[in-house]
């Protein structure tokens, strides 16, 4: 009981982290299935118990986080920002798998067993510091030319190391910046510039891969084209995945089969992780698969009320910047598990098994937890400091 009486903040936010981290057991082991029986990795309990730490340290990071006041982040975040350039840099140079395939997302972290995908660290220092920088400008007028070296220059460097290796969390960061900046009341016409160049840099590269596929051959790069080229293919694997996905989907109808009596999850590559969306479909039905996105959609509302009662500007753009992706995220996966995005590789926030994607969705939610702490605090204060209310306990 003392556990829940330290836990500050928004308490439905805290309930729905805790149903998606216990709910999450569930589909995980049941998916697990997949890569030890398919894959031939591990065993279904080895799986859990992995799952189990990964969870047990994302609920220690939030606690930790919501209990530091979110004002210190705003300076981490500038420390930071080399820290994640240099991380970025280290994982493009890390050399290919067996397979010749470029390994440019994870590093291994020493001693543990465990890879650390840089790109997610990134993406949250990223949006903090972008907060940063618009609480800093809030009373002036922003010029473009002044906020190249201070705002874009950043945001550049850090979308671009992403970007070989991992397109679609470098395509979510760029829209959440942009977001930011308008947000920020950045002036429109030059983000509409920045929209159009990034679009017209990202069709110039794609061209010149396709011109000369040699210098690009078994890169990342090479990946995520094809995925875009064979939505429309329906012999392409990633189609292939797609197409398993809505067979579960399909097949679990209103009520689903039952936890644990997915038939797809031995026929989907990344059930467990990319396509776990579609297992629970298939396990629990539509009434489960809609339970989840309303779910997200609850924390989407809640961090929007969090983001309008906070009186900084920096905790507003902050909640927003690190609450809105994690949203967006769940969203992506959900629509390629149904056959509307091509497959992107992008997780179930706190649903899907892996290591770094938990951490740092518990590492977001810590601050906007933190954030609301704060309000909470400051609200008390206040009705402590009302006469009326001494008044009223002294002729009480």
């Amino acid at each position: 009981m003392n556990l829940f009486k330290n836990l500050n903040g928004d308490k439905t936010i805290w309930a729905i982290i805790g149903f998606l981290g216990i709910f999450s057991f569930l589909p995980v082991y049941s998916a697990s299935t997949n890569l030890v029986y398919v894959v031939s990795n591990g065993t279904t309990t080895g799986h859990l118990i992995k799952h189990s730490i990964l969870l047990l340290l994302g609920f220690l990071i939030i606690y930790a986080t919501h209990k530091i006041p979110y004002k210190y982040f705003s300076g981490l975040s500038v420390i930071m920002i080399p820290i994640v350039l240099v991380l970025l840099a280290y994982t493009l140079l890390q050399p290919r798998d067996a397979n010749g395939i470029m390994a440019a997302r994870w590093i291994s972290v020493p001693f543990t067993g465990f890879k650390f995908q840089t790109s997610t660290l990134a993406g949250v220092v990223l949006m903090i510091y972008v907060s940063r920088y618009f609480a800093k400008n809030k009373d002036k007028k922003i010029l473009f030319k002044e906020s190249i070296i201070p705002l874009w220059i950043p945001v550049a460097l850090v979308i671009g190391f992403i970007f070989p290796a991992n397109f679609s969390t470098a395509a979510i960061l760029f829209v959440m910046v942009i977001m930011m900046a308008f947000f920020g009341n950045y002036p429109i016409k030059y983000l509409l510039l920045i929209g159009v160049s990034g679009i017209a840099l990202v069709l110039l590269f794609i061209l010149t891969v396709k011109a000369f596929p040699e210098s690009f051959k078994n890169s990342r790069v090479q990946t995520w084209i094809n995925r875009i080229e064979s939505y429309s293919d329906k012999d392409s694997k990633e189609n292939y995945q797609s197409f398993k996905a809505q067979v579960a989907i399909y097949s679990g109808g209103v009520q689903g089969k039952g936890p644990g009596k997915s038939v797809q999850k031995n026929f989907l590559p990344q059930s467990s992780s990319d396509f776990i969306y579609a297992i629970i479909a298939e396990e629990y039905g539509l009434i489960g698969a809609i339970t989840l996105l309303f779910l997200y959609l609850l924390l989407l509302f809640r961090i929007v009320i969090i983001a309008t009662k906070t009186e900084t500007i920096f905790g507003t753009l902050a909640v927003l910047g690190v609450g809105i992706p994690i949203v967006f995220q769940a969203l992506v996966n959900m629509a390629v598990a149904v056959g509307l995005f091509p497959v992107t590789g992008q997780p179930l926030p706190l649903i899907s098994a892996g290591g770094t994607s938990i951490w740092m969705t518990a590492f977001a939610l810590g601050i906007i937890l933190s954030v609301s702490a704060a309000k909470e605090k400051q609200d008390k204060d206040d009705d402590k400091d009302n006469p009326l209310d001494v008044l009223h306990e002294t002729i009480g």
